[in-house]
């Protein structure tokens, strides 16, 4: 859709703030739409609609649906919703019942994907940390990409920069089977594992939801090591970390530690060069193997991808470091699933393993886990607790519900009763400001203190050192 187009568009979010949806907000304003939204809290995101000329409700109520289509009724106007947000919503509700124009913000997206030579990242895990690697990668060495994930790209401080380039890195969401609206020049998958239990029955049905994905791209890239992508789908484009031969693209680690991987990377088999890679973990090595593969796919020269490695960053929330507290060092991670965690407490080893030595304290791996949603407690109560036990202490918050109703009156104790069997150090704390005033009595000098969860608990960092309310030893 272009730009004239557009102008004559009004869209309004009904939960503006979210990291999703405030993406395809963006992007329209740059494409010369005028955009209002609604959300409960301001953050940055809304901040940052604001400064790029949205109109921002800090309510959600009728009177800002009659407000939205009494001043902009010289345009054609869409209200866009996402699946988190409930029929009973007060703005949704409205819409419906005067029969407004609503669409979903996959519709959004995959409207604004069709401009461009789209590469559509997919996957259960490492989406956001792919996208990142790859905008940063086409960044740099076509100048000429565009970018809408779910996440903050560090190259850009966005999670959207959409400007009038040849590509788009577009990460594309699984999770309430809108997958299957969104065309791509290049698809690529991650992986598959079975999550979003509020949706998703069983394994099969995911499995599904990204065949309608792959239909729907003109190429697919593959990720080799993952045996459900690799037993139900086929490709020429494959990758991988274990092994060079018959797959298109490797890269086949020499060496992981806490600041860099090395690796060997490998086309058709054939060894083409070593490559020094600031980012640490196999299971981020996976994602940028995905991103120089998917840019190679493009004719990207390899010489060009490889001078431009060194700058390549997670994008936040990915093990990202907060800073220290009396000589403890806490970070934060968007693990919400038992495979996400079990990677994150294996790279938390790492840090600790490569940065002990006999003069520091004996360091120990304290895993803080806010669980995300009831139905993901319930479904994965046993897998959980196997992650998380394998750390030396572990504190579990009440559980983000993200909208969801308690109807199994679902909690936090169903995890920690599991992992006292196998690890006693593990304690349930209400929430996060609880762990503040018995900071010194729950750590101690030395600890690495991993935060986990998809909820509100990035706020751990600010909670610990709000004005006036620090914690003090």
């Amino acid at each position: 859709m272009d730009k004239e187009l557009l102008s004559k568009i009004h869209f309004h979010f009904i939960g503006i703030g979210g990291i999703g949806m405030s993406a395809a907000a963006i992007g329209l304003l740059k494409k010369g739409a005028s955009v209002s939204g609604s959300d409960l809290v301001k953050n940055n995101l809304t901040n940052k609609l604001e400064q790029l000329g949205a109109i921002i409700f800090t309510s959600q109520i009728q009177q800002n649906i009659e407000f939205v289509t009494s001043k902009f009724n010289n345009k054609l106007i869409n209200f866009v919703v996402s699946s988190a947000i409930k029929p009973e919503n007060e703005e949704f509700s409205y819409c419906r019942i005067k029969n407004l124009t609503i669409k979903h913000r996959s519709e959004i997206l995959a409207m604004l994907m069709q401009a461009y030579t789209t590469l559509a990242v997919a996957g259960s895990h490492g989406k956001t940390s792919t996208s990142t690697f790859l905008s940063t990668i086409l960044e740099l060495c076509t100048h000429n990409s565009s970018s809408i994930t779910g996440g903050i790209i560090p190259i850009y401080n966005s999670n959207c920069h959409l400007e009038n380039t040849k590509y788009l890195v577009a990460e594309v969401d699984e999770s309430d089977g809108t997958i299957n609206k969104y065309k791509s020049s290049i698809g690529i998958i991650n992986n598959i594992d079975f999550d979003h239990c509020d949706h998703f029955s069983n394994l099969g049905e995911v499995i599904s939801s990204f065949r309608d994905f792959a239909a729907n791209s003109k190429k697919l890239l593959l990720n080799f090591d993952c045996k459900n992508t690799r037993n139900n789908f086929n490709s020429e484009n494959k990758w991988s970390n274990i092994t060079a031969n018959n797959v298109t693209y490797a890269i086949i680690p020499t060496e992981i530690n806490e600041s860099h991987t090395i690796g060997e990377y490998y086309e058709k088999g054939k060894f083409i060069s070593s490559l020094n890679i600031p980012i640490p973990g196999l299971h981020n090595l996976s994602n940028v193997t995905a991103a120089i593969a998917a840019s190679r796919m493009l004719g990207v020269k390899f010489v060009e991808i490889k001078k431009k490695i060194k700058y390549l960053k997670l994008p936040k929330r990915r093990f990202e470091f907060r800073g220290q507290i009396n000589q403890r060092n806490i970070y934060d991670d968007y693990a919400h699933h038992p495979n996400e965690i079990k990677e994150t407490i294996k790279l938390g080893r790492l840090f600790i393993k490569q940065k002990h030595n006999n003069d520091s304290p004996k360091s120990r791996l304290i895993a803080i886990f806010q669980p995300h949603r009831y139905s993901r407690v319930n479904q994965f109560a046993k897998e959980f607790a196997n992650e998380l036990s394998k750390a030396d202490v572990i504190y579990v918050t009440s559980i983000y519900g993200a909208g969801e109703e308690n109807k199994d009156k679902i909690n936090s104790r169903i995890i920690t009763d599991l992992i006292y069997q196998q690890n006693k150090n593990v304690s349930y704390i209400n929430n996060y400001y609880v762990i503040r005033e018995n900071f010194y009595e729950l750590t101690q000098k030395g600890d690495l203190i991993l935060n986990m969860g998809a909820g509100d608990c990035d706020n751990f960092w600010s909670i610990l050192n709000e004005k006036n309310n620090t914690i003090s030893d």
